[in-house]
């Protein structure tokens, strides 16, 4: 339910913000009726209920303690001061400690006309002197191709740099690549040893698939020799799980995939030469599937980039008594003062592990940016992760390291577990951008809604749906809870779904040009001052109205299934309003031109919410 607190809010903005001019007025007349101890805060605007006659209600509860009257007492004398200060309420009726109010035609008039004005309704701009948010996604390792999660990470990343920038915060955009340790070295051996110079262009394949494939073609034949010396290590007369484990530890290919390492390390001039090629190929590859996914970044970390400044920053924080080393060299973070136990920062050897690097990457973006809020899209198994994370970078100076914030998000999987997949075991994001793509192409040309387009508006369209379908069905879900992605109903034409929001948003396109056929100048329509709204229409300005709330809340709870409620409730309510009244054939000019600017407002609101998600909306379906 619509809710807000108009505490300081009020003052500053045009007269017919609704809600604003009636939190002014009844500021006003309480004072007048029960003193100067009235204050903001008292003043609780909502929704008012089906059930009841209004649009807007007033709690009253919060002014008896000053009023010392009855709930309906005090609620009376508000309404009959409230209907002579302002010509916003044009009547009120009481319901128990709810002052009801009837929002004046008038009103509500000239708010869809400023609706109207404002191309960019519900966004604030950004200035000079904005925060900075700085919003870290996707950081994928190098050894594969992205999959379903990262497609869900990188949407809710992409989404969340959107809604930030809409409420006025400057953003920078960044991914962490993890391109260095012994999982980039296991594809690497598997190349070297197999691969006979395979490229991209000799296989024809993708080069994040190609190199996915020798990550795969590693693990085959270290478990066979795993098995292998497990099994002998049996025969010896060692225990199952000491013989698998040493197995593990003594397989030939993994030895040598830790010598590569080494190497690596050492900048070994060969091994070094092979990663950055090998390394090149899935960049390429990667850059393929973000464009598809339609998320880009302002800057790129590489994993191999930080993870000696973190070490620095670690040996920083030893010499001023942050951090403590143990006997057998390795270096620890004592956090058992904040409710933890204690994390380890430096390996025994010197080597570093994540927490290591991801304060490295921090030191690295923190000298590259004037950081306000650092922002990361991680799954939830890293939540623990954070918590550590934070308190380390408070304790090393960072102004913002207290206050970061983990955007912790559940799993997402298939009905039936995967799909085409070339590891086996996750989804592969290219496939299921191929799929969507294709079923969207598949249920428009079996409704017929192709018939009058070319091949290539086909195609181009077939993209626009599949993957509208595949990201609002990702992104409605509240990212904190796990979910199942359906992608025969995220396609489906009707209901909460991605492509009904953008065929509604394409009829609508429809009408406005048929209006324009007709000789009407839409795009200068004026709604005008002898224009009356029915319950229904006032009811959708409300809803249209109220766009930028939502955006607002939902940057405050970094929720972009806010934003994508709202579009399908707005889509909704449009809906139910235009299978009740004609738009081109209303009764007269003026009621036809009035209808026509509420199509389209409610076109150019659900185009700015489904922008906020990444969402394209087609002019036709």
């Amino acid at each position: 339910m619509f809710f807000r607190n108009f505490a300081g809010k009020f003052g500053n903005k045009k007269i017919m913000n609704i809600e604003n001019e009636i939190a002014r007025a009844t500021l006003k007349v309480a004072g007048e009726l029960y003193g100067p101890d009235i204050n903001p805060e008292m003043i609780q605007l909502q929704k008012t209920r089906a059930d009841f006659e209004g649009n807007l209600t007033i709690v009253v509860f919060p002014f008896l303690k000053i009023s010392k009257k009855k709930p309906e007492d005090t609620a009376r004398e508000i309404g009959e001061a409230l209907v002579k200060e302002t010509q916003v309420v044009a009547s009120f009726n009481v319901v128990k400690g709810f002052l009801n109010l009837v929002v004046s035609q008038a009103a509500w008039v000239s708010l869809l006309n400023d609706i109207n004005a404002n191309p960019d309704f519900g966004y604030k701009k950004a200035t000079e002197d904005s925060e900075l948010v700085m919003i870290e996604y996707s950081s994928p390792n190098t050894n594969k191709p992205l999959h379903l999660g990262h497609v869900r990470n990188n949407l809710l990343g992409w989404s969340l740099a959107q809604i930030m920038e809409a409420n006025g915060y400057r953003v920078v955009k960044t991914n962490i690549v993890n391109d260095r340790g012994i999982h980039i070295c296991k594809s690497m051996l598997a190349w070297q040893k197999w691969g006979n110079g395979e490229t991209p262009q000799t296989s024809g394949k993708k080069g994040d698939h190609l190199i996915g494939d020798y990550y795969v073609l590693f693990d085959k034949h270290y478990r066979k020799e795993t098995a292998l010396l497990k099994s002998q290590y049996i025969s010896e007369g060692m225990p199952e799980k000491e013989a698998e484990e040493k197995a593990k530890n003594e397989a030939p290919l993994i030895k040598e995939a830790h010598d590569m390492l080494v190497k690596w390390e050492n900048n070994d001039n060969e091994v070094r030469a092979l990663w950055e090629k090998m390394n090149s190929w899935v960049y390429a590859g990667f850059d393929e599937t973000y464009k598809a996914m339609g998320v880009s970044f302002d800057n790129i970390y590489y994993e191999s980039q930080t993870y000696l400044r973190g070490k620095a920053k670690v040996e920083e924080g030893l010499e001023k008594g942050l951090f403590e080393r143990h006997e057998d060299n390795s270096v620890w973070a004592d956090l058992t003062d904040e409710g933890l136990d204690k994390k380890l920062l430096l390996r025994s050897d010197g080597t570093s592990v994540y927490m290591t690097q991801d304060i490295g990457t921090a030191e690295m973006r923190f000298n590259d940016y004037p950081i306000d809020k650092m922002i990361y899209v991680v799954g939830n198994e890293q939540n623990y992760h954070f918590q550590v994370l934070s308190i380390l970078l408070d304790r090393l100076g960072y102004k913002w390291g207290r206050e970061l914030v983990h955007f912790s998000y559940g799993m997402v999987e298939l009905p039936n577990g995967k799909m085409k997949s070339r590891e086996g075991t996750v989804v592969d994001a290219d496939d299921l951008i191929d799929v969507m793509t294709a079923d969207a192409r598949r249920t428009a040309d079996e409704a017929g809604k192709n018939d009058d387009l070319t091949e290539n508006e086909k195609q181009a369209i077939a993209r626009i749906v599949g993957m509208g379908a595949l990201k609002y069905f990702i992104l409605k879900v509240d990212a904190r809870k796990n979910m199942l992605f359906n992608p025969e109903e995220s396609i489906d034409f009707n209901g909460n779904t991605g492509p009904f929001i953008q065929y509604t948003h394409a009829r609508i396109k429809s009408i406005m040009r048929k209006a324009e056929a007709a000789g009407i100048n839409v795009e200068n329509l004026a709604a005008g001052e002898k224009a009356m709204l029915n319950e229904k229409e006032t009811e959708l300005v409300q809803k249209m109205n109220s766009f930028a709330a939502v955006v607002e809340q939902a940057g405050k709870d970094y929720s972009p299934s806010g934003i994508a409620n709202y579009c399908y409730e707005l889509t909704k309510e449009f809906n139910q309003w235009y299978h009740d009244y004609s738009v081109l054939n209303a009764d007269d000019k003026q009621t036809r031109r009035t209808r026509l600017v509420l199509a389209k407002n409610v076109a150019k609101i659900i185009r700015n919410g489904m922008a906020l998600l990444g969402i394209e909306v087609p002019e036709r379906m």
